[in-house]
């Protein structure tokens, strides 16, 4: 390549050369700009960066900072159907989570016939109406064509309804607190009759 092509060559990064550096302090977010009702307003932002380290910086500093925390959260018995557990779950991690001004929060329910999903916080019948969805839609009872019904008719019913939503979520966190949406909040999903207590493993990674 001569002289006059390498004067017009754009510059390019090497992916060797720079690196995300998760264990550096982020830049201060602006602040978000919201209505009286404390809903964001559209198009207001809240921005936590990461530096970008140089290839001579040692490796150890790219991750020194990084922070890990886990709980075991045990929630009582409940009836069946769709249950907002978002006050309980933060209440267990509000210190953990204090501790975090950027990362990841990932919920697992050790159990096979209840589920866990993120849905509306406000309005109790979009919790009712989503417990008729999952009744009508898996069917139950004498006629049901499962076989699996050792532990009564609503067994089988409850495991297809586990895998339908799920058992685990994944939450980012910012400045100390879950990042979801303002309508949004987490449900415990009951799909037995007769439930027990159930355990969600709360694991909490980031800087």
């Amino acid at each position: 390549m001569n002289s006059a092509a390498l004067a017009l060559a754009p510059a390019v990064l090497s992916s060797a050369s720079v690196r995300p550096r998760c264990g550096a302090a982020p830049a201060p977010a602006p602040a978000i700009i919201s209505s009286a009702s404390g809903r964001p307003r559209l198009g207001a932002r809240s921005a936590v960066r990461c530096e970008v380290a140089s290839s001579s910086a040692p490796p150890a500093a790219a991750t020194q900072a990084a922070k890990w925390a886990q709980t075991t959260v045990v929630l009582p018995a409940q009836r069946r159907g769709c249950h907002l557990i978002t006050p309980q779950i933060v209440n267990e991690i509000k210190d953990d989570l204090a501790e975090f001004k950027c990362g990841m929060a990932h919920l697992f329910l050790q159990h096979t016939s209840a589920s866990l999903t993120i849905n509306e916080k406000y309005d109790p019948n979009v919790r009712a109406d989503t417990e008729t969805f999952l009744s009508r839609t898996v069917p139950e009872g004498p006629s049901a064509p499962w076989t699996h019904t050792m532990e009564g008719p609503d067994d089988m019913p409850a495991h297809i309804k586990s895998s339908m939503f799920g058992s685990s979520l994944t939450i980012p966190i910012t400045n100390g607190r879950l990042n979801m949406g303002y309508w949004q909040g987490i449900w415990l999903c009951e799909h037995r009759d007769h439930a027990t207590p159930r355990q969600i493993v709360i694991t909490l990674n980031g800087i």
